[in-house]
């Protein structure tokens, strides 16, 4: 581990909240939302040079279907902590995509969504993974929290549909619009920045699509959702107090929140320690482990990685929360992605439990509890 990367998470660490117990949590990212529709679609893409080939969202992402869940549960099933708790997911879920056909319809001028459950339904393949979340909930191993109502920049989206930007035209067209700055060419926006503007006049609207989203997700899963990230964790501050009297009493992030760009020209980055409390009364957890396989070559050595940063984060009474996004245990577009994925998990718990046998598995919820106990 380089001395550079070493420093970065004793960084990370500083300050908040300490325990001596050796917490590990979960904490993972875009469920429920679509990215790459099908293989066929990515190959289309490719073939009429639009480089979805740059970006490992692109390359391996999608709804997650039974076989990708059976799969996961499989994996996590198979271990348990000392007090005979299996590891847990918790699902940040973005519950609605775009109704397509409705927005086509009205000349891309106005947005319509639809549950993801509804999504779901659409997909080859995947009308029975919601109940698949459903048993994982109901056995523990899978905890929905909120990621967004979609995620998407939505009036960024119509306006570059508007203005007919031939890569969101083509991405529309196939019922997708998650292309990355490296595949887009521009880097001015990320089209998956649901709460990113240079308008603070757009932060009503943004105020609206969360208190609509948690509404949202109470329908589906049959309760409130309590903790929150914002997708590519930007957002701005104005937005906690709506959460909060949404019921958000967690806000989950990496160690600097990123502010919209209206505040200052170059992006304005505010330190959070996991523990530390806002005005609202809302408490942040900092996710300080990183396993990504998907995202990294297949020289990284992923479990070694996230092993030393779990060894940071213990010596410095730190709970390890690892960030690991779905697409790590999406096969549907290219299966060898999930397989090498779940591999690499199994190793990776298998390891830490050999070395840390007083390991304790908490979801998220569980992680602020315990923090709000102390």
């Amino acid at each position: 581990m380089m001395l550079r990367n070493i420093l970065s998470r004793v960084q990370t660490n500083l300050g908040g909240w300490n325990t001596k117990r050796k917490i590990v949590v979960f904490d993972s990212d875009d469920w429920g939302s679509i990215r790459m529709p099908s293989g066929e679609v990515y190959d289309s893409l490719l073939r009429k040079g639009i480089r979805v080939d740059l970006c490992p969202y692109n390359r391996n992402d999608s709804l997650a279907t039974s076989e990708d869940l059976e799969s996961l549960f499989h994996v996590l099933l198979k271990f348990k902590d000392r007090n005979g708790n299996n590891p847990v997911i918790t699902a940040n879920t973005v519950v609605a995509n775009p109704d397509f056909e409705s927005i086509q319809k009205n000349g891309f001028s106005d947005y319509q969504y639809e549950p993801f459950t509804a999504t779901l339904q659409r997909y080859p393949g995947h009308h029975n993974s919601f109940e698949l979340w459903q048993q994982g909930i109901s056995s523990k191993l899978f905890h929905p929290q909120f990621h967004g109502r979609e995620h998407l920049n939505i009036l960024l989206w119509l306006k570059l549909l508007r203005e007919k930007q031939p890569i969101f035209l083509e991405g529309f067209r196939n019922n997708l619009w998650g292309f990355s700055p490296a595949i887009t060419g521009n880097r001015s926006y990320n089209i998956q920045a649901a709460f990113d503007t240079d308008d603070q006049n757009e932060i009503e609207f943004h105020k609206e699509i969360i208190s609509d989203g948690l509404n949202l997700f109470e329908r589906i899963f049959g309760y409130r959702a309590t903790g929150f990230v914002a997708n590519n964790y930007i957002w701005d501050l104005k937005l906690e107090k709506t959460l909060a009297k949404c019921g958000i009493d967690t806000i989950k992030s990496m160690k600097y929140q990123k502010q919209p760009k209206y505040i200052t020209e170059r992006r304005k980055l505010i330190r959070r320690r996991v523990g530390d409390k806002n005005s609202a009364g809302q408490i942040y957890l900092i996710r300080n482990v990183t396993f990504e396989p998907a995202q990294k070559s297949a020289a990284f050595d992923n479990v070694g990685m996230a092993l030393k940063e779990m060894n940071i984060a213990f010596f410095q009474n730190k709970p390890a929360i690892i960030d690991t996004h779905r697409l790590n245990y999406i096969g549907s577009v290219n299966l060898s992605n999930r397989i090498r994925s779940l591999q690499l998990l199994e190793d990776f718990l298998k390891r830490s439990l050999a070395k840390w046998p007083d390991i304790e598995f908490m979801n998220t919820t569980q992680l602020a509890e315990e923090i709000r106990g102390n």
